[in-house]
């Protein structure tokens, strides 16, 4: 199949996708800080630059989007029927990367939480960020997934 948009249009649409500030991101920063949680954004010092650091929980969290970093059995990670060699290496160097970033952070004592996109959408949304906040406050574990239904 080919691509609906010329070259030019698509490479304005992609380059519209966020790295940071997503809607997912404010989302769970807005209510862990109601919650009462302070914490850092994108701590560059830290491996895989965490969207969110409690350094006072030594706890990091990954805000994931479902199609970009391959969430399993989701609905939202979909490959493009275009270009798929390029799709497949991006998609497999993304999920290397994120791999490498939560192992270095386990090895310098961190614990990590990886919240899916499809995790926010309503109505499991309060359920996801309950158990966010339950995880960082528990200190049992070392790393959680949350994630949806995987219905997006």
């Amino acid at each position: 199949m080919t691509d609906v948009m010329d070259r030019q249009t698509r490479s304005k649409a992609m380059a519209k996708i966020r790295g940071r500030d997503t809607k997912p991101e404010l989302l769970v920063r807005r209510s862990l800080h109601a919650m009462g949680f302070r914490f850092r954004l994108n701590e560059r010092k830290l491996p895989g630059s965490p969207d969110i650091v409690l350094t006072k929980w030594r706890t990091a969290i990954f805000v994931h989007g479902c199609f970009w970093h391959r969430h399993h059995s989701c609905r939202k990670a979909t490959t493009p029927s275009t270009n798929v060699d390029f799709w497949a290496a991006k998609f497999e160097a993304n999920m290397a990367r994120d791999q490498r970033a939560l192992d270095a952070l386990a090895a310098l004592g961190w614990r990590t939480a990886v919240v899916w996109e499809c995790a926010l959408q309503p109505p499991g949304a309060r359920t996801a960020l309950d158990g966010l906040a339950d995880f960082i406050r528990d200190g049992a574990t070392d790393r959680v997934d949350i994630s949806g239904t995987g219905a997006g």
